[in-house]
């Protein structure tokens, strides 16, 4: 393994977290003997392009130091590759660090952890999901949330999460359940009205939504989560219940597992590790040992 360590860093991720919590993750892995490389990038696009170099040049590790935003980033250039993956979880949702066991908001622990797993060449593999060419690591949700992300996503004002409050207030308002073409494995269609379908390689969303509580991220198949035809009273009662995971015995939940999904439903968008993937129909396979992963 090539002592030489990429540090890849989203300085705004958690209000400003991401660049004061290299600093002592970077000292963990130096005083563990690594020499550190730091992968800033102007932009999205230009920070994946960077890291992508640094993978083809040998890099032994690559430390993503953000929120699942830069996680995310960090799974298209290593997926399929050699090179494992540690996390620095100091964003706003931090869900694949959660999914995995992980230190949140602990850079310090979390720089330590890695650079011992190197050390001792303590690596996981876990599945990944792939969808319309996207590697993702924790959930593809569609239908009511997803249409609050779109709404949210449209509204120039409030800044920060505060919009997406107000979106989920005018999507309750106008609330329906939608109608689903549910493929799964290549079997027969399911079809049915949904409040939302996730498709889970990990276990939570949005910051400790745990949508797909049972999910295990190196099982080889996704649970999927449908949420039927909800009234909106009944989704104000459950959806509280979606942080702890206990939702998922409430009558109208249903789970499936299958390695191959397809979800089909007009007018929905899908979103996979919190952004956006395209409009629906979309197909999302479980890629077995796609990644591994420090810990």
């Amino acid at each position: 393994m090539s002592a030489e360590i990429t540090l890849f860093v989203n300085p705004t991720a958690g209000r400003g977290r991401g660049a004061h919590a290299a600093q002592p993750a970077a000292s963990a892995l130096r005083d563990a003997g690594f020499h550190v490389r730091t992968v800033v990038g102007a932009d999205a696009e230009d920070a994946l392009a960077r890291l992508r170099a640094a993978v083809r040049e040998g890099t032994g590790a690559v430390i993503a130091v953000g929120g699942d935003g830069v996680v995310s980033l960090a799974l298209q250039a290593l997926a399929g590759t050699l090179v494992p993956l540690g996390v620095v979880a100091v964003g706003t949702g931090n869900d694949f660090a959660r999914a995995l066991g992980l230190p949140v908001r602990d850079p310090a622990q979390a720089g330590r952890l890695a650079a011992e797993a190197l050390k001792e060449s303590r690596v996981r593999e876990i599945d990944l999901g792939r969808v319309a060419g996207t590697w993702y690591g924790t959930v593809l949700c569609s239908g009511f949330d997803s249409r609050v992300n779109d709404r949210g996503n449209r509204m120039r004002l409030p800044a920060g999460r505060f919009k997406y409050d107000l979106a989920m207030i005018a999507e309750l308002a106008a609330f329906r359940p939608f109608p689903y073409r549910i493929t799964l494995d290549g079997g027969p269609a399911i079809e049915t009205e949904a409040t939302l379908v996730a498709v889970g390689n990990g276990s939570s969303y949005g910051g400790g939504m745990r949508i797909c509580a049972d999910a295990v991220p190196d099982d080889g198949l996704f649970d999927v989560v449908v949420v039927g035809d909800c009234s909106r009273a009944t989704l104000l009662k459950v959806f509280p219940q979606v942080y702890k995971g206990t939702h998922l015995s409430h009558p109208k939940v249903a789970v499936h597992r299958a390695a191959k999904v397809t979800l089909e439903a007009a007018g929905l968008t899908a979103y996979a590790d919190g952004e956006r993937v395209g409009p629906l129909p979309v197909t999302a396979e479980c890629v077995p040992a796609a990644v591994r992963v420090l810990g």
